[in-house]
């Protein structure tokens, strides 16, 4: 019995959404797990660097704008609510950074900065903001790399 042309679409299909998700999730997670040890260890100097951003215009409008790529490239790439978890948090990772850079670029100067630097002043919010980005990293690297996303993708 001959598969139907559509049906051996959408199994290709599924196999390159899987290997995003695998990619994604490895990428993602990598960069959570070599950025925030490298922020949380040079905590002041971080906080110092970002209220400069913050109080440059023209650098956030840079950072907004290649923000506002890198989220439309994620969605645009991957934009898949089922499948297992590991999928619809790589999927959600695109969402909020692209939600993210709209809200930069359409807030009025100075908004976002007030927010941010508010939080980043003090140690323990500090942290607090830093703790989940480890903790996605963590995960998403894991199931990237995990033997069971391997063998979906016919590695052994």
């Amino acid at each position: 019995m001959e598969i139907p042309a559509s049906d051996k679409l959408l199994v290709r299909m599924e196999g390159n959404m899987l290997t995003r998700t695998i990619f994604l999730s490895r990428l993602i997670g990598l960069y959570c797990i070599l950025a925030v040890p490298s922020l949380l260890l040079h905590r002041q100097a971080t906080v110092d660097a970002i209220a400069g951003l913050l109080h440059n215009s023209s650098m956030m409008l840079v950072l907004d704008v290649i923000t506002l790529a890198a989220g439309l490239a994620m969605i645009l790439a991957h934009n898949i609510w089922r499948g297992g978890a590991l999928v619809v948090v790589v999927t959600l990772v695109g969402w909020l950074v692209l939600i993210k850079a709209l809200l930069f670029l359409f807030l009025p100067l100075g908004t976002e900065a007030e927010c941010i630097l508010r939080g980043l002043r003090h140690p323990q919010l500090f942290y607090l903001c830093m703790i989940p980005s480890l903790v996605l990293g963590i995960y998403l690297t894991y199931g990237g790399f995990s033997p069971k996303s391997r063998s979906r993708r016919g590695y052994s």
